[in-house]
């Protein structure tokens, strides 16, 4: 149940329209509604500021859209899904035609975002073209919960000038997410830049002594940078989610 629900419930019965019992019953009715598969949180808007976000990997299609109804029922405004097939994503699009899917990250979104209200700008900065669909897992997550994002893609240190030319992007974010893979040196430089967080995100990217991204996220936790913080192996949503937080502060 989104805040402004409840503070409507509570302002119709300051104004005599709703009785305290039958506010106290939607309030009772809203915390789970249990699927038997599942027990979706309707109450985490209310207390995390964000609602329940679906992660559709070993979901069927249809468990992921008797969740998303859910959500809608709660008056949800946006669902998001993360991790979900492109067969899952044809069989909701039938039930929900304003969902949108990202194909290269897999993110589905139904509803439409809400306009930007963080205090500032979140960059989302990738080493490589390679590293890309785990950074928009993170603008898309950033973006949905209400920032502003402005994407820096395929600016990693083997060629150093990329990141240069936007420094003053750099310079000027609230808050920098940083995707790499390899040796995963990317957030070191940019908390060498930055004076906001930095949110570094290890990913898979890389040949065999790269070891799956252990070898990034090994880098990004030895970093000499002050102020960066690390996130799990291609957790571009958790990065997103910490990231818009951070910006709302």
């Amino acid at each position: 149940m989104k805040k402004q629900a409840v503070l409507d419930i509570l302002k119709q019965v300051e104004s005599g329209a709703m009785s305290a019992e039958d506010a106290l019953t939607q309030l009772k009715l809203a915390p789970i509604d249990d699927l038997g598969f599942a027990k979706v949180d309707l109450h985490r808007e209310l207390r995390q500021g964000a609602a329940e976000v679906i992660y559709g990997e070993g979901k069927t299609p249809e468990q992921i859209a008797a969740i998303a109804r859910s959500l809608i029922r709660a008056r949800e405004d946006v669902v998001l899904i993360t991790r979900m097939a492109g067969a899952a994503a044809e069989r909701l699009a039938e039930e929900f035609p304003e969902l949108r899917y990202y194909e290269n990250c897999r993110v589905g979104i139904i509803g439409k975002p809400p306009e930007p209200d963080g205090k500032g700008t979140i960059v989302v900065a990738t080493g490589g073209t390679t590293d890309i669909p785990v950074a928009e897992e993170a603008a898309l997550t950033a973006e949905c919960l209400g920032n502003r994002v402005k994407r820096l893609y395929d600016v990693g240190v083997s060629g150093i000038h990329r990141l240069l030319d936007h420094a003053g992007d750099i310079m000027t974010a609230r808050c920098i997410v940083a995707v790499a893979g390899m040796e995963g040196a990317l957030p070191s430089v940019i908390g060498g830049l930055a004076d906001c967080p930095v949110i570094a995100v290890p990913t898979s990217v890389g040949y065999g002594a790269a070891f799956g991204g252990v070898a990034a996220l090994l880098s990004m936790l030895n970093s000499c940078a002050s102020g960066l913080s690390v996130v799990n192996i291609d957790n571009g949503f958790g990065a997103g989610y910490l990231a818009g937080m951070i910006n709302h502060l």
